[in-house]
């Protein structure tokens, strides 16, 4: 399949302007980042003039003049209380002829004023009263912060001393600072505790020094933070005990009575808490446990979970910064705090920072094509440092004129190449046989920090794993391991990538001489690894990634090459069978599983990995996603549905704001990410694929260019497609008409105009779903009239759709085999309609009501009309109808007469037990043919167990019963058990757990399928109710 990408770039239409929505979620007054500097300038210059702040604030124009946007929404809702900092905003927009926004505030005021809280009378305090000299000691300590943080790229920690470092700020970092405290909804309040989460090297560390930078500069929330202490946690693990206050006073103050002052005001402190992962005891969760004092001495343990529970100054405002794996320890502490992820760089700004480093304007393109080709090893460069780490490696292979592809086969292999560069330098250090044994006690130290959440090692972990000094001093050396400041014989990886690397090294590596030959990791191990290597932006480690890289046979050379050791596969084994009983669980979300298929990359390991998925379902969020997707489907060989989601944040990502800058890089990237989808639509075409029948788009914006390769797909006559779901588009009508295969549309959750519902009428032949249609009355009338004619059509399934009696009466008047029309507004008042159009219908086999408020006197109707119909109605649906138990005594009659009707269902209906106990009285006449019963959660107990046990002893034609959900208990069950055995029954009953499983609209219209002789018996079966029965 060829598609015509020349013209892509002039009649791209999607086009995304960063929001402030994820920044500044459930934030107020947000619309006032709509002013441009000019109008926020003139803003904050009308506020002055009017004089609408309380003098006794301190409010200076020198900090009102500083503050962004956000900080000025800050100042209002804190300085006046409630409604009057939104009426105060509005009238000064009035005056500025702001309508527009001063409308938007309005509504907003409008929304919230419910549940505005007005702010604590202790934010209004005077400002703190402080003597020359303690200002003084104030402005130095400023001077501290700034000479401390002014680089906040430090050049004298690797990799910032090396020649080639380069250094960029993430301009989406930089865009959250100013929101921080933005007060939220609903009450209106500013967050006291801002949790910034991210992998490690994301930049947290970073972003805390920034803020520190901008507070002493008197940038940030100037006039409401007039004192900022930034803790490292690694500060914390003091032997003994200290106090709050001598901790403050060790950050340079040397004034007992200053710290005194500070910590009375906590309203006007901002904490600044890092490093959670350095932290060497557990936090302390138990209330009793936990002090208020900030006097007392503690433990550093307990003095931080003070503070973040809140215990200890409770007024404080929290800003913590961490790790996934270090959050977990620290969530049961805070309470009601506000979030925000930091996702590095985006891809726009890789590619830039790529361009940047490669001045060579031949390099440059090959890097940034090659980058371009390998969505993992770009999603890994959103790490600035890893960003770098790479370049440094690629300009090194390039230096030696080799091909990068065939270099760099996958991203694993470009991170050990980079290692491989330092390790001459180790093997020097150490002898021969020395060497084997300390890098296996490295890769096993790597490895179980993994598993134990751990990243900060001491002596004691390095002689568990035998690893000694001269090891140590190597690896320091360079740069694989770092010694932790102040902190005696304590080591991190410099990287934490590097960890991961190492730690999944520890699992390909091998011993021949040994019994076992390889460390072996159980399938419990596997599951986890691959759960946790997962596409998100938050994954917890990527060592299971690594872990499939290296076990790619044909790549072995790399590694041993680079780390001069032997390598085996045991593990590789065990992944197959572990991928495989994924799949056996009914796992088929795939985006943890496809990364790690997609970095071991060999053919014959992904086929056969693959080879029992019948179901996928794909969230495609990113060209990653797309990239891998593309990769795994096409060595899928036995699908038989593809769910697709393609969501909005994937055209983010494929054209965001600030694209490439030139048309030609752009056209390139686009004709790669369109081979991609190529790759996945070519799914539906392959003989390896021959019963793929159903494809389902949820939740999905689909481009022009995007549609039109897969309505060409699906037009090849070697397209075996036979249901398409929520695809409604005109290049889709083309397929209906084109390919014979398609038997059923679905076009849930769509708005039909006219022109559509032309379209549709001209091309429909096949079976439809219409969920969540909206059409006008004329537009019904139209498209039902025309199915009325249509003798090609069999099923139409409408469900949450507003359909008019007269559309029904034209539907159960057509040529259709099956009808639903599920929650389509339907009542009693419709059901005369309905029963007399059904009593002409000839080939109507399948009948879905479902979800109608129809009540008893409106089904009496149906099952009148039932007693005597022509067509041969094999299946009844009244789920959910608003029946009661009065209803069951329409039913003794039709049920005895109509030979054709095998299924019913009239689950979610009150038929109590007087209900349930008429229903059976009429099962057990030997002329019902009823085979297929539901009665799911119709509110009867185990008093009507027994007239059921006696018509399921009677009734010998009943295959299939659902019990669940209703509250028949141990006795009931015991009823029906011990009449079984009286009946010499019981071997003819299957019982089975309900399954929650939820099923598609077409498996509800035709129902459980009958699969033996015996009776089936579906419950919520306990595990020891089985046994006992």
């Amino acid at each position: 399949m060829a598609a015509d990408f020349s013209s892509l770039t002039s009649t791209q239409t999607w086009t995304h302007t960063p929001s402030l929505d994820s920044l500044c979620a459930n934030g107020v007054m947000v619309y006032m980042s709509y002013l441009s500097k000019t109008e926020l300038q003139t803003f904050k210059e009308l506020l002055m003039e009017k004089k609408l702040l309380p003098d006794s604030l301190g409010i200076t124009w020198k900090q009102l003049n500083r503050a962004n946007w956000a900080e000025m929404v800050h100042l209002l809702v804190e300085c006046l209380p409630g409604a009057l900092a939104w009426n105060v905003a509005r009238e000064i927009l009035e005056k500025m002829n702001q309508r527009r926004i001063s409308s938007l505030l309005r509504e907003e005021l409008e929304d919230i004023l419910p549940t505005l809280e007005p702010t604590d009378s202790y934010l209004r305090k005077t400002p703190l009263s402080l003597t020359k000299e303690e200002y003084d000691k104030i402005r130095e300590y400023k001077r501290r912060v700034m000479g401390k943080n002014f680089l906040v790229c430090d050049t004298t920690v690797w990799p910032g001393n090396q020649a080639d470092f380069l250094y960029i700020n993430v301009r989406n970092h930089d865009a959250i600072l100013p929101c921080l405290f933005l007060p939220r909804s609903p009450q209106g309040r500013q967050p006291k505790i801002v949790v910034i989460h991210g992998i490690p090297g994301i930049g947290k560390t970073t972003l805390a020094r920034k803020t520190m930078l901008m507070w002493a500069q008197n940038k940030f929330y100037a006039h409401k933070f007039k004192f900022a202490f930034y803790f490292h946690c690694r500060e914390l693990n003091w032997v003994g005990e200290r106090s709050f206050s001598e901790l403050i006073e060790g950050q340079g103050l040397r004034s007992q009575a200053l710290v005194s002052k500070i910590l009375s005001r906590p309203d006007q402190l901002l904490l600044l808490l890092d490093s959670f992962e350095e932290l060497t005891s557990s936090l302390i969760t138990r209330p009793a446990d936990l002090v208020e004092d900030w006097n007392q001495k503690l433990p550093g343990a307990v003095l931080l979970s003070s503070l973040l529970s809140k215990k200890m100054l409770p007024e404080a405002t929290l800003l913590i910064m961490v790790r996934p794996t270090s959050w977990r320890g620290v969530k049961v502490l805070v309470k009601r705090p506000s979030h925000v992820t930091l996702t590095g760089f985006r891809r726009t700004e890789t590619l830039e920072y790529l361009r940047s480093y490669f001045k060579d304007r031949m390099k440059r393109n090959q890097v940034v094509d090659f980058a371009m080709k390998n969505t993992i090893l770009l999603s890994m460069c959103r790490v600035p440092v890893v960003c770098w780490m790479v370049c440094h490696c690629l300009r090194k292979l390039m230096q030696k004129m080799v091909n990068l592809t065939e270099a760099c086969p996958n991203a694993t292999s470009v991170c050990v190449l980079y290692l491989a560069t330092l390790f001459p330098t180790i093997r020097k250090k150490l002898s021969g046989s020395n060497y084997q044994k300390q890098l296996e006690g490295v890769c096993r130290l790597a490895a179980h920090g993994i598993w134990d959440l751990k990243s900060v090692f001491d002596k004691t972990d390095f002689q568990h794993v035998k690893v000694d000094e001269a090891a140590i001093d190597a690896f320091l050396q360079v740069n694989i391991l770092r010694k932790l400041e102040d902190q005696g014989d304590r080591y991190v990886f410099a990287l934490f990538i590097f960890q991961e690397i190492f730690g999944a090294l520890f699992y390909v590596l091998f011993f021949p001489q040994r019994i076992i030959y390889y460390h072996p990791l159980s399938q419990v191990g596997i599951q986890d690894l691959i759960a946790m290597s997962g596409s998100r932006e938050n994954c917890e480690t990527q060592m299971g990634l690594f872990l499939f890289g290296l076990l790619n046979e044909a790549r072995a050379g790399i590694v041993v090459r680079s780390f001069k050791c032997r390598i085996g596969f045991g593990n590789k084994r065990k992944a197959i069978s572990v991928i495989t009983r994924l799949n056996d669980y009914g796992c088929y979300d795939c985006s943890q599983l496809f990364p790690c298929l997609t970095e071991i990359g060999e053919e014959s390991f992904v086929c056969s990995a693959l080879e029992s998925y019948q179901k996928v379902f794909l969230k495609l969020r990113s060209l990653k996603d797309l990239q891998l997707s593309a990769f795994c489907l096409r060595r899928c060989r036995g699908l038989e549905k593809v769910e697709l989601t393609l969501s909005r944040a994937f055209y983010q990502d494929l054209w965001p704001d600030s694209a490439d800058p030139t048309q030609r890089t752009q056209l390139r990237e686009n004709k790669i990410v369109f081979s991609w989808w190529e790759d996945i639509c070519s799914v539906f075409e392959t003989e390896t694929n021959k019963n793929l029948e159903v494809l389902m788009v949820t939740d999905s914006i689909l481009e022009a260019l995007f549609i039109h390769i897969v309505t060409t797909t699906l037009q090849k006559p070697q397209c075996k497609v036979q249901r398409l779901h929520r695809m409604l588009h005109k290049n889709v009508f083309r397929v209906l008409s084109e390919n014979q295969h398609l038997r059923q549309l679905g076009a849930e959750h769509t708005k039909l105009g006219e022109e559509a519902v032309k379209s549709l009428c001209i091309a429909l032949n096949h079976p439809s779903v219409l969920k969540n249609c909206e059409a006008t009355f004329r537009d019904w009338i139209l498209l039902t009239s025309n199915l009325q004619r249509n003798s090609h059509l069999k099923a139409v399934l409408l469900t949450a759709s507003p359909l008019n009696i007269f559309g029904v009466k034209y539907l159960l008047l057509s040529y259709l085999k099956e009808l639903m029309l599920e929650n389509c507004n339907l009542t009693e008042n419709s059901c005369q309609e309905i029963a007399l159009s059904l009593s002409h219908s000839k080939l109507l086999t399948h009948l879905s009501l479902a979800e109608n408020d129809l009540k008893d006197e409106g089904s009496r109707h149906i099952w009148n009309a039932l007693e005597h119909l022509m067509c041969p109605l094999q299946r009844l649906v009244l789920r959910q109808c608003s029946l009661t138990s009065a209803c069951c005594k329409y039913m003794t009659s039709p049920l005895k007469n109509n030979k054709s009707l095998q299924s019913l269902d009239l689950s979610f209906n009150r038929l109590m037990d007087d209900g349930v106990i008429l229903l059976c009285k009429a099962l057990e006449d030997t002329d019902c043919n009823l085979l297929v019963l539901e009665l799911e959660q119709c509110w009867f107990t185990s008093a009507s167990c027994r007239t059921l046990a006696s018509m399921l002893c009677r009734n010998r034609k009943l295959r299939y019963l659902d019990l669940s959900k209703n509250i028949i208990r141990i006795n009931g069950m015991l009823t029906l058990a011990l009449e079984f055995f009286r009946q010499r029954r019981a071997d003819e009953v299957v019982l089975s757990k309900k399954s929650n499983k939820s099923l598609d609209m077409y498996t509800r219209l035709k129902g459980p399928e009958v699969e033996s002789d015996h009776l089936k018996i579906v419950e919520d079966w306990n595990s020891c109710y089985l046994k006992m029965l």
